[in-house]
């Protein structure tokens, strides 16, 4: 998300009364139609849900509230006292606050789980926390700072944190903002910011750069660098039944893409995705820019259609046979959702889903323990998709 879409298009932060429409003064051309799926609502009244997971195996669904709160959805209600309450550690403006939240894959034997926020200062921190004795509540006494970035800007803060299933911690980072990537951080390798790291948060405290990361032992470069060439990732997903990546990547002008690294090319260690050299398929810079070495997105769309995109998932659940291996997308201004099937470096299926718009912003997806997919509306509402009556 870049802080003109999130401050003028949703408001967050200043209060605005601008609702989505102010953000749709183009209709969206959109792919073919799809039917079969719904929306089911789950939680209304949250105060900028940004984010849903669970732990493995576990029924209860954990929402990230961008002010600061981590809420939970037990037996179908939603919870009056938060299981981590940070408001007071975190700070709100623009595209700051709250925006992350991983489950360590033991999580049920050891309470560990790990938090990705903007701090008082404007900086990034990623963060390990345990549960307390009441397994509804965390300790907020509990946390263990992993690492900090500082941030040129508020915007371009990424978002996503995620255990790939290498068991190893992923975090997602933008440029840092600014318009056009002033520091040109997006391909700047000593720099943290417009990657996505990788991690080992579970066998060193705070953490262990794995050794088979791409950069280990090049002068010069930040070993914890996974991929790079990103503006804003700020939603990515690891397919749960291939291990192959998808990066929903906000641009800036006039492209907004989905860059997909499948498991077995490595899940994208060691590529550079191209920004700010280019924005989708386009040369940011002016003609003729030099593409050698880059990897270009799978799909794009143009500011005709939308103005950011948020990325999901692909869907494996068993509620709707039909939709498994498509994986579904948003635009945050338009509000509509979309989704595509990728195998052999080919993009079918291209779908469009009314049925799954919500109104408003969409500003995330979920998954729930089952595979099972939610669409998150930055007006408080969160909605399980499922079978079409």
């Amino acid at each position: 998300m870049r802080s003109t879409q999130l401050l003028a298009c949703i408001g967050l932060s200043l209060g605005s009364t601008l609702g989505a429409s102010a953000c749709s003064e183009n209709d969206p051309v959109g792919p073919p139609v799809g039917t079969g799926a719904g929306l089911q609502e789950v939680a209304t009244g949250l105060s900028v849900p940004l984010y849903l997971t669970a732990p493995a195996a576990d029924p209860r669904l954990f929402i990230v509230e961008k002010t600061g709160a981590i809420r939970i959805v037990k037996d179908g209600a939603l919870l009056a006292e938060p299981f981590l309450d940070l408001t007071a550690r975190v700070s709100n403006g623009g595209e700051q606050g709250l925006l992350g939240l991983a489950f360590d894959p033991e999580f049920a034997t050891n309470g560990t789980f790990v938090v990705h926020y903007t701090d008082l200062a404007g900086s990034t921190v990623l963060s390990r926390f345990l549960i307390s004795l009441d397994p509804d509540r965390a300790d907020p006494a509990s946390e263990g700072i992993i690492l900090t970035a500082a941030q040129p800007f508020a915007n371009h803060n990424g978002g996503q944190v995620a255990f790939g299933p290498d068991g190893l911690l992923y975090l997602g980072l933008g440029d840092g903002g600014g318009s056009d990537d002033p520091d040109n951080r997006g391909q700047d390798l000593t720099d943290l910011l417009g990657s996505i790291i990788r991690i080992d948060v579970r066998t060193t405290d705070p953490y262990l750069v794995p050794a088979d990361n791409p950069f280990v032992g090049q002068s010069n470069v930040r070993p914890e660098v996974w991929s790079y060439g990103l503006r804003n990732p700020w939603r990515f997903s690891f397919d749960r039944a291939t291990g192959d990546l998808y990066i929903g990547d906000v641009g800036q002008s006039q492209r907004e893409e989905i860059d997909v690294a499948t498991a077995a090319e490595g899940a994208g260690s060691g590529v550079n995705y191209g920004w700010s050299v280019m924005e989708g398929n386009l040369c940011f810079r002016g003609p003729g820019c030099d593409q050698s070495g880059l990897a270009l997105p799978v799909l794009e769309y143009n500011h005709s259609e939308g103005c950011s995109v948020t990325g999901g998932y692909v869907y494996r659940g068993a509620a709707i046979p039909a939709l498994q291996g498509h994986y579904f997308y948003a635009d945050l201004c338009q509000g509509w959702v979309r989704s595509f099937r990728y195998a052999g470096g080919v993009v079918t299926d291209e779908t469009e889903w009314p049925t799954l718009s919500p109104g408003g912003q969409i500003v995330s997806f979920g998954e729930d323990s089952a595979g099972e997919l939610y669409v998150l509306q930055a007006e408080g509402g969160v909605f399980r998709i499922v079978p079409e009556p």
